[in-house]
């Protein structure tokens, strides 16, 4: 622990009655640093406002405890001021990245002195499909596009399979694997396009899926944990959300490759806390909203990477109060 007194944290996050708390990780980032001492307040997005300089929000205070069903107390909700009332502000919302979302990313780039994690530029600036094409070396060979025709070529190029998934989705929402003999082939692409007003990222497929995508979780572009997320039975997505498993993972020589390119540009954008995903040695997204995968590795490493999160958040925040003097 780095931090000398309690700081006030806001967490700006999906509605704190509907998390799962055995999965999440926002719950465990909320948790720990109230073991710290710190305080601890929710926030919903639509709640943040500007008056004049001022950038404000609506928030919760909160207590937390790990009891399924009765696991937070929320206080009455407060104004605050974020930049003399918060020491941090982490973005935590999930996706889709929408016009709601973006309001309230610019809102929080407004603020001048509390530290906002991840960077509300950087986010804005990392579509977390986009974002991975800064190192297409490194990927799955990838095209983006709306137009129909294009996609059709692209997978006759990758030999008529492949996966076209969403740019603003999360937790496989919209991901498909399609063949060139699929007689849904161009019902999908149309779905998929908004019939032909949407682009979307077709991406070649890769076998090694089945034995699972690699989630690497990165604080201030260094590693500290991972996991596999196994997709199941008869499922092409392996992400937790639609019923991937968890499996041990360690980093090879492919993933610390990945992690050395990725690692500066992060750093540059203010990506305090990102989940890449690696398939078969591949990158195939960089996760910059509200990555998870937190009390996986937890459970299957024997370790609580909530501490060296808010270890690392602490440091910031100290660096942060002494670059305003």
């Amino acid at each position: 622990m780095t931090s000398t007194q309690p700081l006030s944290i806001v967490f700006v996050m999906d509605p704190i009655d509907a998390i799962d708390i055995r999965g999440d990780t926002t719950f465990v980032l909320m948790l720990e640093a109230q073991k710290r001492g710190h305080r601890v307040f929710y926030a919903d997005p639509a709640d943040l406002s500007v008056d004049g300089p001022s950038v404000r929000c609506r928030a919760n205070p909160v207590t937390l405890r790990r009891e399924e069903g009765n696991y937070a107390d929320v206080g009455e909700a407060v104004t605050l001021d974020l930049d003399t009332d918060a020491d941090a502000v982490l973005q935590r919302k999930d996706p889709p990245v929408d016009a709601a979302y973006v309001t309230a990313t610019q809102i929080l780039g407004l603020c001048r002195r509390a530290l906002v994690l991840n960077r509300p530029s950087g986010i804005l600036a990392a579509n977390e499909k986009l974002y991975a094409m800064n190192f297409a070396d490194l990927m799955p060979d990838t095209r983006v596009t709306r137009a129909m025709p294009e996609l059709i070529d692209f997978l006759a190029k990758l030999g008529g399979e492949m996966i076209v998934k969403p740019l603003d989705g999360r937790g496989g929402e919209g991901i498909f694997h399609l063949r060139n003999d699929d007689r849904n082939l161009f019902s999908i692409l149309e779905q998929s396009t908004r019939f032909g007003t949407q682009p979307v990222m077709a991406q070649a497929y890769v076998p090694d899926v089945r034995t699972g995508d690699k989630r690497i979780l990165l604080v201030d572009g260094r590693p500290i944990g991972s996991v596999l997320r196994v997709p199941s039975s008869g499922e092409t997505r392996a992400n937790f959300h639609v019923g991937g498993s968890a499996a041990k993972a360690s980093l090879d020589d492919h993933d610390r490759r990945i992690v050395e390119r990725v690692a500066p540009w992060l750093r540059r954008d203010g990506l305090f806390f990102v989940g890449i995903d690696v398939i078969g040695g591949l990158l195939t997204e960089v996760n910059v909203t509200s990555p998870t995968g937190v009390q996986e590795v937890n459970a299957l490493d024997g370790v609580r990477l909530e501490e060296t999160i808010l270890d690392a958040l602490e440091a910031r925040v100290a660096e942060h109060r002494g670059s305003l003097r």
